[in-house]
């Protein structure tokens, strides 16, 4: 049996970590240390170390050297940003895939939607943003653009604790109607459509962040900083799975 990569140990830190973030399993404010999620993730420190030098680069953690390791709280300024650049990248997306697109991608993208709204309607977050990143994805795989791919893995989770509050408070943050319009501009081959739906879609996103009262997340990371311990969660289920990541 070969032994598996570090680079992989590293991924599988980043991916389990970053979900649990987005997620809301490990709170804004909640003070995280390379120790207790190594053990639990049942890792070294090492590759826990860099995921956590990934987060921070990607904002979903914030340091102080000798000091702490926090998860940043949810700021619209950073959501707002975030869906800009991600939605630049869906636009250039579409203009290039449009064109590439088989009968099969559509039916894809519909089954998608589906998806999308029967778990909007019975409230169901995990499903909902699943369903949503394999529609959008369809697109982004047919254009082939990695720099474009990066760049929405890298951002999608900040915008993605925003959705996931509105989700809590009983809103949802996409509209099935728009994902249709999406669809429909596809199906047609009409490339200025779909980008144009495309950038309402990504508009809506930034407007959200103006519009949810996000001073909630920003008193917990003070409160959780001053205290120098987690701040208080709760025990949750991420893709059908408890996640073991609470500090």
């Amino acid at each position: 049996m070969e032994a598996v990569p570090r680079t992989l140990l590293r991924d599988r830190a980043y991916a389990s970590i970053r979900d649990a973030i987005v997620a809301g399993v490990i709170a804004p404010g909640a003070v995280v240390r390379d120790a207790d999620l190594a053990e639990r993730l049942g890792l070294s420190r090492a590759p826990v170390r860099e995921a956590f030098a990934r987060l921070v680069d990607e904002g979903l953690l914030e340091t102080k050297p000798q000091s702490y390791t926090r998860v940043t709280p949810v700021v619209a300024a950073d959501v707002r940003d975030a869906a800009a650049v991600v939605g630049a990248m869906h636009e250039l997306v579409a203009r290039v895939a449009v064109p590439r697109l088989f009968a099969a991608d559509v039916e894809g993208m519909r089954a998608a939607n589906e998806r999308f709204a029967a778990a909007v309607g019975a409230g169901d977050v995990d499903a909902a943003l699943r369903a949503d990143d394999e529609l959008h994805d369809v697109l982004v795989r047919a254009a082939g653009n990695r720099a474009a791919a990066a760049t929405v893995a890298r951002y999608t989770p900040l915008i993605r604790r925003l959705e996931r509050r509105r989700f809590g408070e009983g809103g949802a943050c996409r509209s099935a109607g728009l994902h249709g319009q999406l669809i429909e501009a596809c199906a047609a081959g009409d490339v200025d459509e779909a980008v144009r739906v495309t950038a309402e879609i990504w508009r809506t996103l930034a407007d959200l962040a103006d519009t949810t009262d996000l001073g909630d997340t920003a008193d917990l990371a003070d409160t959780a900083h001053r205290a120098d311990r987690p701040a208080p969660t709760e025990p949750r289920r991420l893709h059908g799975h408890d996640v073991p990541l609470l500090p």
